[in-house]
């Protein structure tokens, strides 16, 4: 049974990974905005993509990384707007206490002060705010 799935797939298996996810939840993140930012989408696959650096990352799903990362590059790129809505929240089933962990050890990471030559050549002071208030993770 196993080798006709398999075959019937032509073997092209793979897990699910974070952009995997992102390319759904960015659609989603720039209908809600009015102005859609394409800094969005680049913001959210960097943000994704520094998980990969940090082994500390492995115990956040993918999908957890996917909406983080979003969260995370809507308040930093639109800080006058809250970074979560109810929107997202429908689609992509995450409320913000749920993504709070995620989504600070992502800050972590983006705005790490242990590499400061790193992230002065990597990341303009722009990108990484002071820090995110706790309220940003009450539930709608």
């Amino acid at each position: 049974m196993e080798s006709i799935v398999l075959h019937f797939l032509k073997f092209e298996l793979t897990i699910p990974t974070a952009r995997c996810f992102l390319e759904r939840f960015v659609r989603v993140a720039q209908a809600v905005t009015e102005d859609p930012l394409m800094e969005l989408e680049s913001m959210s696959n960097y943000l994704a993509d520094l998980s990969l650096r940090d082994y500390a990352m492995l115990c956040y799903s993918p999908s957890v990384i996917a909406a983080s990362s979003i969260y995370l590059a809507r308040f930093i790129l639109l800080p006058s707007s809250p970074p979560w809505n109810s929107t997202l929240q429908h689609f992509t089933l995450y409320k913000p206490l749920d993504l709070s962990e995620c989504v600070k050890a992502l800050y972590t990471l983006c705005c790490n002060r242990r590499l400061p030559a790193i992230r002065d050549n990597c990341v303009a002071n722009k990108y990484c705010p002071p820090s995110i208030p706790q309220e940003y993770f009450h539930d709608l």
